[in-house]
């Protein structure tokens, strides 16, 4: 069954799809700005792909005949960038958030970020007071 002409239509048809679409058309080739920031371009790739055929009988040599086709569609949308700047890493929406849930996910690394920052904080202010106090036990 693989001499099948349907088997090579579909991967003619699947050869050309990987040709169109790369990891590069999802994560695009990075950006440097003047000031060091580099931006990554990130886009949202859908593709279709259909393929049909039909043994048609000829009435000369009693032989069959194959008739097919196939077809593909491919859309590439740029959904953001990834902004890296002085070690920060954020994600820049192209589009405007659908919903509540889009804008909660779309939060997460931020408050995460911020969060860390604040238990830090915290944390070198206990070591700074621990140390006060510990050289103040030390009368000169």
């Amino acid at each position: 069954m693989s001499d099948h002409p349907i088997n090579g239509l579909m991967d003619t048809t699947m050869k050309k799809i990987k040709e169109m679409v790369d990891v590069n058309s999802i994560i695009g080739d990075p950006i440097t700005t003047p000031d060091g920031t580099t931006v990554i371009p990130v886009s949202k790739v859908s593709y279709g792909f259909a393929s049909g055929g039909s043994d048609l009988p000829t009435k000369k040599d009693n032989r069959e005949c194959f008739g097919g086709g196939s077809g593909a569609g491919v859309t590439i949308n740029p959904i953001g960038f990834l902004s890296i700047s002085k070690g920060n890493v954020k994600f820049v929406p192209v589009e405007k958030y659908d919903g509540a849930a889009d804008r909660i996910v779309a939060m997460v690394p931020e408050t995460i970020d911020k969060i860390s920052s604040f238990f830090n904080k915290n944390k070198k202010a206990e070591e700074k007071s621990d140390l006060d106090n510990d050289l103040g036990d030390f009368d000169m």
